[in-house]
């Protein structure tokens, strides 16, 4: 298979598409997306929506990532860790390598990285208030 630009909506769908069946087969990770997302054909949407508005700075999603995963990691009782974080990144740069080339792909690359790295820490900030306020 010959690697592309990453360059419209339908690379951000094989993207998000391929990574969330890598993601949700995995050991370590995949409960967490199984056990959350209801509808993954509206999920992969979102998503792709995200990583277009994200990438090619259309306005196409609408929402509080932060917010949803850190009230994911209280549903799985504060056990989302660093390390989770990342396999993720591991499983989106090895997707984008798989298919992609160039700037874009380099692009996506740099934004999950520091999207895992706020997420993470809105992550950890809540724990510890969590961990303060049941007297931890």
């Amino acid at each position: 298979m010959s690697k592309k630009e990453l360059v419209d909506r339908d690379d951000v769908r094989l993207l998000v598409t391929s990574f969330y069946t890598k993601v949700r087969k995995d050991p370590e990770i995949g409960h967490f997306f199984n056990e959350t997302i209801e509808d993954w054909p509206e999920h992969i949407e979102k998503l792709i929506n995200f990583w277009e508005t994200n990438l090619f700075f259309v306005q196409k999603y609408k929402g509080n990532p932060l917010k949803v995963h850190a009230e994911v990691d209280e549903k799985m009782g504060n056990t989302i860790t660093n390390y989770h974080f990342g396999i993720w990144l591991r499983h989106w740069i090895e997707t984008i390598d798989t298919y992609f080339v160039g700037t874009n792909a380099e692009k996506a690359k740099q934004r999950a990285r520091n999207i895992s790295v706020r997420m993470f820490i809105t992550i950890f900030e809540q724990q510890k208030r969590s961990q303060q306020l049941n007297g931890g």
